[in-house]
């Protein structure tokens, strides 16, 4: 079943002061859709030495994050999915894990301010920037 799957930077924008960023990752997560593990640590990384979050806000993010969306498991398969990704498609590292972390779980959305927009990875797998203004060209 085709879904959404959320990078990282969504996350950091629904916790940020940033109103208009902040309810767009929200129309985003209520719409539900999977993260990875990766996302998960990505977030707690950048709440904790970013965004000074305490360790009682950071976890109660977590924990609500966890409960609304599908937490992908990091594998082995995931590791080498993503490095062949990143030896294609030209991707960071981590980048590359996130698309795997997508692709396994079945989705065909991949939501991220970080990679380029309209670009399609593997099969059926389209980035798409959520915070793209509405009057830039489309791909």
């Amino acid at each position: 079943m085709p879904g959404n799957f959320i990078d990282t930077n969504v996350l950091v924008y629904f916790a940020s002061d940033d109103l208009v960023k902040a309810d767009r990752a929200e129309a985003i997560l209520r719409a539900g859709g999977v993260i990875s593990v990766q996302v998960l640590n990505e977030f707690t990384n950048v709440a904790r030495r970013k965004m000074r979050m305490t360790w009682p806000d950071t976890r109660a993010i977590l924990t609500m994050l966890r409960d609304l969306l599908t937490v992908h498991p990091i594998t082995i398969e995931t590791h080498d999915r993503g490095l062949a990704l990143a030896e294609r498609y030209n991707l960071s590292t981590y980048d590359a894990m996130i698309a795997a972390a997508a692709l396994q779980a079945d989705c065909d959305i991949l939501w991220s301010e970080d990679m380029q927009h309209g670009q399609t990875l593997g099969e059926n797998l389209r980035i798409a920037n959520p915070f793209r203004a509405a009057h830039e060209p489309q791909p």
